[in-house]
């Protein structure tokens, strides 16, 4: 049993206490009770005045599955052998003892999405992971948590780059449709034998999982959404960079939205026209959106900065809070264990030293499911 007293709280759902205590029991947030109503058996751990946050959540990462410093070796997220592998599961290469799981600790983060790189028009399934821990499979939250495909440049470039299809925006395109075709073939036969790639692409067909595209150009992000329209499937829109020029029309389409890493550079032209209105733009459309650090693009260390940029563009405080907490987890599906203190989510929180969006804070005692990381 603990209990946090003395701290200034968000909730992530856009309130603010300062007379309550934080209770929580058995690693999930139990309730808020009037400060000094705390029983005597309790651990109680005295915040001193200082600002509590459900802990954060980065949507879109490649942790511990291209790893830091190591080079060839630790680069295990993009199987370019072929231009589409929906059969692969980016938990079968995270190595979770990767430098990048304690900077995520260290700056707050304590939930983040991981997935294939977007080389290949379809690039396999994803997983959600918590960032403690040595056993991949005991800091699962949700696998499979969607499937990746990639539009644009990337697949053009690593695979038209070898002579081989897709060459072109067309190309493509044209390749995942012919693979979604390809599984509701299967889906429909009567006997059929295993095939573990269409097997797994039948879950995003049966809206088990969505399609979590990788699109960054605003022709990207229109090809991607006539694709759900086609096949009646569930799906977010990753990157979103030149979202803010059809903010209108994406808002029509139910989708959810990954904005970022904003902070990388202008390293192709796709991101030519990437700004930190972005964010602030899809959000006045009505659409739900987050932030991301694409790690290790940007640094996951670096998620918080995030957002603090995006206040100096137009966002609240609660607002940027909420894209990377409640925000983050409705587009990973998963509110109903974490992104808010609420009664009976997991205790992920942080115990920050000043206000999270002053830079010179630190994420002084980070704990998931109550205990401390």
């Amino acid at each position: 049993m603990l209990a946090i007293t003395n701290a200034i709280i968000y909730d992530g759902k856009g309130n603010r206490f300062e007379d309550q205590d934080l209770i929580i029991e058995n690693g999930k947030f139990a309730k808020l009770v009037p400060a000094s109503k705390i029983p005597d058996f309790y651990h109680v751990i005295d915040a001193q005045g200082k600002v509590l946050t459900p802990g954060l959540i980065d949507v879109h990462t490649h942790l511990g599955i291209s790893e830091e410093g190591v080079g060839l070796e630790g680069a295990d997220y993009n199987e370019t052998s072929s231009s589409v592998t929906p059969s692969l599961r980016a938990i079968d290469g995270i190595n979770p003892m990767e430098i990048g799981f304690e900077d995520a600790r260290k700056s707050g983060v304590t939930t983040a999405q991981i997935m294939p790189g977007s080389a290949n028009v379809i690039g396999g399934e994803m997983v959600i992971l918590k960032t403690a821990g040595n056993i991949v499979d005991e800091m699962v939250v949700k696998s499979p948590s969607g499937m990746k495909a990639a539009l644009g440049e990337n697949p053009k470039r690593f695979h038209g780059g070898k002579g081989r299809m897709p060459v072109t925006r067309m190309g493509v395109a044209a390749q995942l449709r012919e693979k979604l075709i390809e599984a509701q073939n299967y889906l429909h036969k009567e006997e059929k034998e295993r095939k573990l790639d269409l097997e797994n692409l039948a879950k995003v067909l049966k809206k088990e999982i969505p399609l979590r595209v990788h699109a960054h150009r605003a022709d990207d992000i229109l090809t991607a959404l006539r694709i759900k329209r086609e096949f009646d499937i569930d799906m977010t829109i990753e990157h979103c960079t030149e979202g803010h020029k059809i903010a209108a029309f994406i808002a029509k389409h139910d989708v959810k939205v990954s904005v970022g890493p904003t902070m990388s550079t202008r390293s192709k032209v796709e991101l030519k026209d990437k700004g930190w209105t972005t964010i602030k733009t899809l959000m006045d459309a009505g659409i739900a959106c987050s932030l991301t650090t694409d790690h290790p693009v940007v640094g996951i260390d670096y998620l918080v900065t995030s957002a603090v940029h995006a206040i100096r563009n137009g966002l609240s405080e609660q607002e940027a809070l909420q894209t990377i907490t409640l925000n983050a987890a409705k587009h990973l599906g998963i509110e109903d264990r974490v992104g808010s203190i609420e009664p009976g989510k997991d205790a992920d929180f942080v115990i920050w030293s000043g206000s999270p969006f002053d830079l010179l804070s630190k994420a002084e005692h980070v704990y998931i499911e109550g205990e401390e990381v």
